[in-house]
């Protein structure tokens, strides 16, 4: 026969193995989810020397999201001018875009800022007025800013946001210096399109422009 002690040592033993056993099962079948994407934002436009901050957010292989702060690597592709801080506090520094990448661990994501000039307070384009050979002809148009301090206007075409009274017959680019407008298969001859550019400075700026076909 057992004696009691020795009973009791047992129960002590068999309870301690079965905890182990537990702890084992449980630590090999509950797993840290992983990481598997970023979605950085958010994509902005801002003025010189105005801010706006970026934040991270991680989507894991169980579909959980969190945002992400800690131990986040920010950099801009164009720090003059966009500057992103280390806790992803972006600054407009230079007219243009940037774009913001957030990197943790081994995944990334990004967004795009734009900078505009914040003290425009005109806009025109040139050409005013152009003609342009239906199906197939090309035109191009500059945005100019007229900016205090600056003796001359300040070409924003590719930060400007254009736009067609009609985007059946006509395309145009955007993004891009000089703008560049098309007339697609579907247009004729006599037809007119207004160009119209907006710049966003202190206050929202249009300018527009007439295209004939012909």
């Amino acid at each position: 026969m057992l004696s009691s002690k020795k009973k009791l040592q047992l129960v002590a033993a068999f309870a301690t193995l079965f905890l182990f056993a537990v702890g084992v099962g449980c630590s090999g079948f509950f797993v840290d989810p992983v990481l598997t994407s970023m979605t950085v934002g958010p994509t902005a436009t801002i003025n010189q020397g105005g801010t706006v901050q970026e934040s991270a957010i991680g989507t894991y292989n169980d579909g959980s999201t969190k945002i992400l702060s800690s131990g986040v690597q920010w950099s801009s592709s164009a720090s003059t001018t966009a500057s992103v801080s280390n806790s992803g506090l972006v600054t407009g520094v230079a007219a243009g875009t940037a774009t913001i990448t957030a990197g943790f661990q081994a995944t990334s994501g990004t967004s795009s800022i734009t900078v505009n000039l914040g003290n425009a307070t005109a806009l025109k384009i040139q050409p005013s007025t152009a003609n342009i050979s239906a199906n197939g002809g090309i035109q191009t148009f500059t945005a100019f800013a007229t900016v205090t301090g600056e003796s001359a206007p300040v070409d924003v075409s590719a930060t400007a946001t254009w736009s067609l009274s009609d985007q059946t017959d006509y395309s145009i680019t955007q993004g891009a210096d000089p703008a560049t407008v098309t007339a697609l298969s579907t247009s004729t001859a006599g037809q007119q399109v207004t160009v119209t550019a907006t710049y966003q400075s202190t206050s929202q700026l249009t300018a527009t422009a007439t295209l004939r076909s012909q």
